[in-house]
Parts: C-alpha cells; sequence; structure tokens
C-alpha cells in the first residue's frame, strides 16, 4: 500500500513517517510546501503521478487558532479549499482520501461528549474553515474518511506537553485553565490508527463506511489536569517540574474562545473500523520519556 501524506513539518504527519516504516507492506511518501501546495493544484497533481498512490492522507492544515481570527482569507484558502483540491485531485483518480479535522468545529457547550450525529456549531475562524473543509472534502470525494481529533500531542513541534516542560525548567510555578475538558490524543497512537484504517479501506474499496468518525484519546482530562500528569512522569524521571495554580477560562484570554467541552466520543470508529485509541495517560508516559533525559541516558 502506497500512502501520500500532504504535509510534512506537522505532528501527524511526522508520526505517520516515523511509524510506517515498521509495517512492510506501507510505502508513505510526506511532502509538503512548497514541493506539494494545497493552493496549488498542478502540485498535487505533480506528487500522484510521482507517488502513485493507493490512499492520500491530508494532515495539511492551518492550526494557529488565535492566529487565524487575524487572517481568516489565509485559513480559509488551505483548510477549505486546499483541502477540497487534494479531494477532489484523488477522487480524479478514483483514490480514496483520509482528511484531519478538530473538535473545533462544535461550540462546547454540551455537557456529555460529543458524537458525530452532534449538530456542529463553530465559533472560531478556525473552527468554522474547518467544518467547510469537512463539507468540502466530503462533497469532493465520495470515498472520504474524515477524522476529527482534539489536544493533540507528541514528541515533535509544538503542544501542550513540551510547552509544560519548557516552562516548568524555567518558572517555580505556572497558571492552567482547569475549566476546559478534553480527549489528549498521542499523535503516534493517532498514526497507528490512520495506518490500520488506510490498510483496511485498501483493501476494500467498496467500502459502506466512508464518512465522518472521532479519533481521540481515551479518557478525558481538564488541561490542569493533563499538566499535572506530565510533572508527574517528568519528575519520575528526573526531570523538570513545577507548581500548578488552577485558573478559570476567564482569567486566560485568547483571541480565538476555546470550548469549555471539547470531549469527542470515538465509539463509532471503535465499532466500524475495530480501531480503539489507547488512554491518553499511556500517550503522557511515552511522550514525557522521550522529552526527558533519565539518570540512565
Amino acid at each position: 500500500m502506497r500512502l501520500l501524506i500532504a504535509g510534512w513539518h506537522g505532528q501527524i504527519a511526522r508520526a505517520l513517517l516515523e511509524l510506517a516504516p515498521a509495517r512492510p507492506d506501507i510505502t508513505a511518501l510526506s511532502v509538503g510546501r512548497p514541493a506539494l501546495d494545497l493552493c496549488r493544484p498542478s502540485s498535487i497533481r505533480s506528487n500522484m503521478v510521482k507517488a502513485l498512490p493507493d490512499i492520500m492522507i491530508n494532515t495539511a492544515a492551518y492550526t494557529a487558532v488565535d492566529q487565524a481570527e487575524s487572517e481568516p482569507e489565509a485559513v480559509f484558502q488551505l483548510n477549505c479549499a486546499g483541502a477540497a483540491a487534494f479531494a477532489a485531485a484523488a477522487a480524479k483518480a478514483d483514490i480514496p482520501v483520509i482528511h484531519l479535522s478538530t473538535d473545533y468545529v462544535f461550540d462546547g457547550t454540551k455537557s456529555t461528549p460529543y458524537t458525530e450525529d452532534d449538530a456542529p456549531a463553530p465559533r472560531s475562524v478556525y473552527g468554522r474553515s474547518k467544518l467547510e473543509g469537512e463539507l468540502a472534502v466530503a462533497e469532493a470525494n465520495p470515498k472520504h474518511i474524515i477524522l476529527r481529533t482534539a489536544w493533540v500531542y507528541s514528541p515533535y513541534g509544538r503542544n501542550f506537553v513540551k510547552t509544560m516542560l519548557e516552562l516548568a525548567a524555567e518558572r517555580p510555578e505556572i497558571d492552567v485553565v482547569d475549566d476546559q475538558v478534553g480527549c489528549p490524543t498521542y499523535a503516534l497512537h493517532l498514526a497507528e490508527a490512520i495506518l490500520d484504517i488506510a490498510a483496511q479501506i485498501a483493501s476494500d474499496r467498496s467500502s459502506a463506511r466512508w464518512g465522518t468518525y472521532h479519533a481521540a484519546g481515551a479518557g478525558a482530562v481538564s488541561w490542569f489536569g493533563f499538566a499535572q500528569k506530565v510533572f508527574d512522569v517528568s519528575r519520575r524521571l528526573g526531570g523538570p517540574s513545577t507548581e500548578i495554580a488552577s485558573i478559570t477560562t476567564a482569567e486566560y484570554e485568547t483571541k480565538a474562545p476555546r470550548l469549555d467541552n471539547a470531549r469527542l466520543d470515538s465509539s463509532r470508529l471503535a465499532r466500524t473500523f475495530g480501531v480503539q485509541l489507547p488512554a491518553w495517560t499511556e500517550g503522557v508516559e511515552d511522550c514525557v520519556r522521550r522529552l526527558v533525559p533519565t539518570a540512565a541516558d
């Protein structure tokens, strides 16, 4: 199975590239800008000719949530028009597409985890662009799997776990929001799930399983509890740790509104593909262990 992955610097793309070589049946090619630019359809087509993919995976996106409020045109160009162009190019070659989306398509006011049947109601430019991207991808390519995920972290790039460890090395105390709850998702766990799904749809092109699914780490926690777990693991490994003060969303101003409830119910993914992401705490253990040098090192 040959995979063409749009994006190469993002957490999920890098996780896919790390895991794919361990699977002898998978050849993965990740290409990002400028070589593959979703805003230049000709670059999509030229990379398809080179890769001859069986599945195309779009991990490329504008993800700077607060900055997006100031430049909506650029956000929609990549997250909507670009995503549609990628899916349409795949459709012309009868290639299924896997597209990554987000919890930000919801408004965060529900009291229980969001399912795929809940009506989206994004409150930010980023969330609206990702929702329109979902709709555009589904219209452009009937053979699509859209995966909504949340609170992604990994040993790569910028994310909550790395930020917490960096701040712990600099400050005696940090403030962390305690009234937003979500499902932290380890990029390597999500990448493993994506590879499993890709293998299934590659072997069953007539699948009736096309559609939208939630794919997030099992379990839920607040940002405060997430930080506590990060520091618990780091402390055990001899890494940085610090005191944490619990604050409210109102005390932590951001340009883009955040979700009080960002929990995603991923049970449909488990029922349909037999794929279930591990507990978010397992991901933290592995991630922090990779980021913090131990005494044995």
